[in-house]
């Protein structure tokens, strides 16, 4: 029993050890983490549609989405019941918030962020080992025939998500320093590509990842399009300073969202618009910037709650 015991990969109890920790975490969501963590391309390629078994096993994946969406129980009369973009979604987040949570040099226990991630579940952030980051193959790309480069742009935060990744894929993975996370942030954006924070109810309801994502190969953003609640606002939205704007279009060929439109200047529709800063990244002009809108979740700042916590001690 022992020498079995010895065959499960340390990552692998580590993840198991954390998993018997966590509240409300059943032995269906134990397995369904490993499962995703474990599998991850071919679990998101089944997801999206790309694998070429997907229609086969489509009856199969659509049992699997039921038997999550039933952990939730009756629904009320009248009531929305959650669906599976209530267990796996992004959290919109701008560079500078980005940043911020790949360079945290402290454990983080924050919990029940219903004012930021306003979804049933998967809404806790609890870091271990915030500095221990790895780059991952972005598994939406990665399924593309045609995908945008590069490819290691997916980035694994805290334990025991970025040593189970390290030991599981050491083909498309590796360790890498705050510092070359904030540099893979840094250039995915200047490419125009959206920071996401993920978070998963199969991963112990947490922020595990910050994926940067194209409309044109991300499983979320393609979702998103078609009317999926997957992903939510940063909690800002983009304005523009007429009288700066040049009317060049950069902006509106760069938004992911399709939420500039170029006639004379650059105009916002507020109903599209996630809040990611991108297009303000990418104006020579300076003629667009992102103001608060209250109506929207608050903003994942990671050192504001961490400021915010200590001070309600």
């Amino acid at each position: 029993m022992k020498n079995r015991f010895h065959l499960i990969k340390p990552s692998t109890r580590a993840m198991l050890r954390e998993g018997r920790k966590t509240k409300d975490y059943s032995w269906f969501d134990q397995l369904h983490g490993y499962v995703y963590m474990r599998w991850p391309y071919l679990y998101i390629s089944m997801g999206k549609g790309d694998h070429p078994l997907a229609k086969r096993l489509a009856p199969v994946v659509n049992w699997l989405a039921r038997m999550v969406e039933a952990r939730s129980g009756p629904v009320e009369a009248g009531a929305r019941r959650p669906t599976m973009a209530d267990g796996y979604h992004g959290k919109v987040v701008p560079l500078a918030a980005a940043r911020e949570l790949v360079n945290i040099q402290e454990n983080v226990n924050l919990e029940n962020l219903e004012h930021i991630i306003p979804f049933d579940r998967a809404r806790d952030i609890i870091l271990q080992n915030p500095d221990h980051i790895v780059v991952i193959d972005c598994p939406c790309r990665k399924g593309m025939e045609n995908p945008c480069l590069p490819m290691d742009v997916c980035l694994i935060v805290g334990e025991p998500f970025a040593n189970f990744t390290l030991e599981h894929h050491p083909e498309s993975s590796r360790r890498i320093t705050p510092q070359e996370a904030e540099q893979i942030l840094q250039e995915e954006d200047e490419r125009g590509h959206v920071h996401h924070a993920f978070f998963k109810d199969a991963v112990m309801g947490r922020f595990y990842a910050i994926c940067n994502c194209c409309s044109c190969c991300c499983g979320a953003m393609k979702a998103h399009r078609n009317g999926i609640p997957m992903l939510i606002s940063s909690g800002y939205v983009c304005e523009v300073d007429e009288e700066a704007c040049a009317g060049c279009g950069e902006c509106e060929a760069a938004c992911q969202f399709e939420a500039i439109t170029v006639n004379g200047s650059a105009g916002i529709d507020p109903e599209k618009c996630m809040g990611c800063g991108v297009c303000v990244n990418l104006c020579t002009q300076n003629a667009l910037f992102l103001s608060r809108d209250e109506s929207r979740p608050e903003p994942l700042e990671i050192q504001k709650l961490l400021d915010s916590a200590v001070q309600t001690y």
